[in-house]
């Protein structure tokens, strides 16, 4: 219980003893922190703070004031005691500063890109290469990846999931288009240059697009169409100068654009209830580990195990450099995938989006002068005129169209 006390001081010529009255007691009073309190029933919805007041008696009446102390407290109860800021302003806790999160991101973005850039040189340079072996490569990927998860899992780093059988339902489509799509990137970058393969995943949203009015009845506006003409002229310049070009490398990057696509789409479209939904990380985690079961029948039905010591030393393979930089590569793969799902759980789509074709056109200036690729004048435009497309195209999503009105 608590009561609220009101001091009538009389300010004569002579200073008397103030007389202190204790008020009508407040029933089912709750104090809260700082000083406010909730009232049930009628007053239930609000919290006021509550001070003592003081009342001096002058030749022109009561005047009111802020207690000039204490009150006194009763025995039979607790008496609210306001603080001196009570007489002013109440002070507004000043919002926190977001430099942190700001360098937290761009350190994400940073590493995104970082280990994206290192994933594709030493796929090429080191294991495509020298091993052509594009399934098995895929399959030592996933196989990495299942580790980390796992080990994430095991030592509690990152929360371990309670995956109901529906939800594996639901997951398994998207582990598939997923398992075909880092193959199918595979297969084109041991057949034609980094830089263009990336050029031709430049396409992207054009399969995006498509796939999504296919399967979920989305239909464009005019703006998304009109951005997607440089990206698909862009990059028909880019092919008809590339200097590595080869049907084999092309097509093959075209299917992977097709299966990450389909993944997007069917993860709107074939996911579980939303009350069962997964975090991004946890649905990557899953996503990995189905993977790696997916593509190991298909990797030793296809190609047999190629990665015994005896079959790399007889065709003349550095064992050694080829596993270490194979675990890199692996490393490398898993690691830009997951921190491109920790930055989409702090930014919008658009802005990741936005990201992703930023390092779309680092990963191709980096492979140029890395592996000192051939680039002519019309091939380089053709590249520049696609990844202006997909900018334009990541910016023109944010446009929704206007509702019709009757």
């Amino acid at each position: 219980m608590q009561s609220t006390a009101i001091t009538f001081a009389p300010s004569l010529s002579l200073c008397t003893r103030p007389r202190t009255l204790s008020a009508r007691r407040l029933n089912s009073v709750a104090a809260l922190p700082h000083g406010n309190f909730h009232f049930p029933g009628a007053f239930s919805a609000s919290a006021r703070k509550l001070s003592p007041i003081s009342c001096s008696l002058k030749q022109n009446g009561w005047v009111a004031g802020p207690n000039p102390g204490p009150p006194e407290p009763e025995s039979d109860g607790l008496v609210s005691r306001a603080t001196a800021e009570s007489a002013g302003p109440a002070e507004i806790p000043k919002p926190k500063s977001s430099a942190m999160d700001t360098v937290v991101l761009g350190s994400l973005f940073g590493l995104w890109y970082l280990f994206n850039i290192y994933f594709n040189i030493y796929n090429k340079q080191v294991v495509l290469k020298a091993f052509h072996y594009p399934m098995t490569v895929t399959l030592v990927q996933f196989a990495v990846g299942t580790v980390l998860v796992v080990t994430m899992w095991t030592l509690n780093l990152y929360k371990r999931p309670k995956i109901s059988g529906s939800q594996l339902a639901g997951i398994l489509p998207l582990a598939m288009v997923h398992t075909l799509g880092n193959l199918f990137t595979n297969m084109s970058l041991g057949k034609v240059a980094v830089s263009f393969t990336h050029t031709i995943k430049a396409m992207e949203p054009f399969f995006s697009v498509v796939l999504s009015a296919m399967f979920l009845g989305e239909f464009p506006t005019l703006w998304v169409v009109s951005s997607l003409m440089p990206i698909v002229g862009g990059v028909a310049l880019a092919s008809m100068t590339e200097a590595s070009f080869n049907w084999a490398g092309f097509w093959s990057a075209m299917a992977s654009n097709l299966t990450n696509q389909s993944r997007n789409v069917l993860s709107k479209k074939f996911m579980v209830k939303k009350e069962d939904s997964l975090d991004n990380i946890t649905l990557f985690s899953i996503i990995t580990i189905m993977s790696f079961f997916l593509m190991a029948p298909i990797a030793f039905s296809m190609e047999g195990f190629k990665l015994t010591p005896t079959y790399l030393q007889a065709t003349g393979v550095n064992v050694n450099q080829l596993y270490t930089r194979s675990l890199i590569a692996a490393l490398c793969f898993h690691a830009y995938q997951q921190v491109s799902y920790m930055i989409l759980q702090r930014v919008s789509p658009v802005t990741h989006s936005v990201g992703n074709c930023v390092k779309r056109v680092v990963v191709i200036v980096t492979s140029v002068l890395f592996f000192r690729t051939p680039v002519s004048p019309i091939n380089s435009l053709g590249t520049g005129v696609a990844l202006a497309g997909v900018f334009l195209y990541s910016r023109v999503k944010r446009i929704k169209p206007k509702p019709k009105t009757a």
